[in-house]
């Protein structure tokens, strides 16, 4: 449920409502505006008479929200919000784009691959210490010592990081050392873990998960939030489909959707999307043009010889190529490249 109070209503009054909701169980959050102030409760509001709510005199109208995710829900927070990475702003008409290898395979592989994506417009060093993968028989990533090279990389070029978390174990490690917590499309109902993002500090990228609906994806961001941590990133990476042509289907349409029903941001993988090289322009371009706030892409200095995904992964001479002709579409839909 949400409660809308009229324009002009004092911290007092809100702080007023705030107690007298909390004072019957239920969790508020506040979100101000600037036309008015929203209360969205959370809990079981189906005892809440919505006529005795309106008889008070700073309620503007009360309205029932049907979707069981709440605090992900545009409806309580109708303005986009906008995540902090170390600096970096994602959403809110800024388009981030984060760029590096699939993984980690030495200092001087993502160093270098750092100082060439960071000069061709990206803004967050993407990586992958650790590796969660189809076969137990394939390079699982370098675990601590990569996030060690990682953050040399980050200390050399000042590019904030994301990398992705696999285990709960690792938590504190990376809510000391990473500005950016990726959650995996593997992980994406790994309801534990999820838990454990929500009492990080740090924000958390969400991708969204092999076979997930919008809302299960919307769902899982909630789970996050509802611990605390409402700094949420969503990535839309692709989806099984019954296509085999395509590593994943890009579901493009999700983009608007999600914008639509949830204020959180959406960024989008193209290269995980298409799973070929050829295919990552193309795909980056049509996310631009639905509305995304940013892109996450593979680039690696030598692709034919990378341990993960060179398949998918762009050149730093493609990558270049590519910032320079989503640089123009990101300004005409109105959006603004962040570095």
């Amino acid at each position: 449920m949400v409660v809308i109070l009229k324009p002009g209503t004092s911290q007092n009054d809100v702080r007023r409502m705030t107690a007298y909701f909390e004072a019957k169980n239920f969790k508020v959050g506040v979100t101000v505006g600037v036309d008015c102030t929203i209360l969205g409760l959370v809990g079981d509001t189906t005892s809440l008479d919505i006529h005795k709510l309106q008889q008070f005199d700073v309620v503007e109208r009360v309205a029932r929200i049907s979707e069981p995710y709440k605090k992900a829900n545009r409806k309580f927070h109708p303005d986009d919000t906008v995540v902090d990475v170390s600096g970096v702003p994602v959403g809110g008409g800024n388009f981030t784009v984060m760029a590096g290898p699939c993984s980690i395979e030495s200092g001087e592989q993502i160093t270098e691959i750092a100082r060439d994506v960071q000069q061709s417009g990206a803004g967050i060093l993407r990586g992958g210490a650790f590796k969660p993968r189809t076969s137990p028989y394939s390079f699982q990533g370098m675990g601590i010592p990569g996030l060690n090279l990682m953050l040399e990389a980050k200390a050399e070029t000042g590019l904030p990081i994301v990398t992705e978390l696999v285990s709960p174990k690792y938590c504190e490690i990376f809510n000391d050392k990473v500005d950016l917590v990726q959650i995996g499309a593997r992980n994406m109902q790994n309801f534990e873990l999820l838990k454990e993002a929500g009492k990080m500090s740090k924000p958390i990228l969400l991708k969204r998960g092999l076979c997930a609906t919008v809302e299960e994806w919307l769902m899982s961001a909630e789970y996050i939030m509802s611990e605390g941590n409402e700094n949420v990133i969503l990535c839309e990476r692709g989806i099984r489909t019954t296509e085999t042509y395509t590593r994943n289907t890009l579901d493009v349409s999700a983009i608007p959707v999600v914008k639509r029903m949830s204020h959180l941001p959406v960024v989008v993988d193209p290269s995980h999307s298409g799973g070929y090289t050829y295919l990552v322009e193309p795909l980056s371009m049509a996310a631009i043009a639905a509305g995304a706030d940013g892109l996450i892409i593979e680039v690696h200095n030598d692709p034919v010889h990378a341990k993960c995904d060179g398949q998918q992964s762009l050149t730093p001479a493609q990558f270049d190529s590519l910032m320079k002709k989503a640089g123009k579409l990101v300004d005409l839909v109105g959006k603004t490249i962040v570095k």
